[in-house]
């Protein structure tokens, strides 16, 4: 192990002496889905947003009504980061702490991927953070398909004015929507994609890591490929 690669161990809080246990302890290849109690909606609603810039989509995201989640948020979250990034991070949808703070990935979660961006040469100013639904869903439920179809139109703008180099996919949800697939996670992990002509590389989500610290072995190979595809 070369010191470079001790780095991004100890910045993802991965002991050393434990790597080769952390490969092979486990099977586990995805978040547990979350039993969602709630009616699917069947009528859809999407934005107009036509002719529209950076503040103008901001504000059309805080004051969307297009899906039932608008009820509960305390606050809409958007995004946050470079607009000229070369990296597009995509989480799932905002949680608890995200939601009062209108800002994805803080928190626990968050301080995890700080982490996680530290240990490839990378901070929050410069990448771009968005997630696949711009409200909380109630008690962090998984996103009903109509809440997804509501609220992607905001990010695919996003990506489509952002314009990456890479995007890397956290989470089950984000990697499905982004891949129109229903496989497992851990299927999908360890290989290159693409989102319309843009590389895509598929990970766990920081708060799966924290359930599930043996992973952070896995994650740091995914870690060591980001930084790879970026480098070049």
């Amino acid at each position: 192990m070369n010191h470079s690669q001790a780095k991004y161990l100890e910045a993802m809080d991965i002991d050393v002496f434990k790597l080769r246990e952390a490969w092979n302890t486990s099977n586990m290849d995805t978040d547990v889905p979350l039993k969602n109690d709630e009616t699917e909606d069947r009528t859809v609603d999407r934005p107009n947003l036509e002719h529209t810039n950076w503040e103008e989509l901001e504000q059309k995201i805080k004051a969307c009504t297009l899906c039932p989640l608008h009820k509960s948020r305390i606050n809409t979250v958007m995004g946050v980061g470079n607009r000229q990034a070369d990296l597009l991070i995509i989480g799932e949808a905002p949680g608890a702490n995200e939601d009062k703070q209108g800002e994805p990935f803080v928190g626990r979660a968050g301080k995890l991927l700080d982490a996680m961006l530290q240990a490839i040469g990378l901070s929050r100013d410069k990448i771009y953070i968005a997630n696949i639904l711009k409200c909380r869903p109630p008690n962090n439920r998984d996103p009903l398909p109509s809440e997804v179809a509501c609220c992607t139109p905001y990010l695919k703008q996003q990506i489509d004015w952002l314009k990456p180099k890479l995007i890397v996919a956290v989470g089950r949800i984000a990697a499905h929507f982004l891949l129109e697939t229903d496989k497992s996670l851990g299927s999908l992990r360890g290989y290159e994609h693409e989102y319309n002509g843009i590389p895509l590389i598929i990970t766990y989500h920081p708060a799966y890591l924290l359930r599930s610290p043996l992973q952070k072995a896995k994650s740091y190979e995914d870690l060591v490929r980001i930084r790879a595809k970026l480098n070049k």
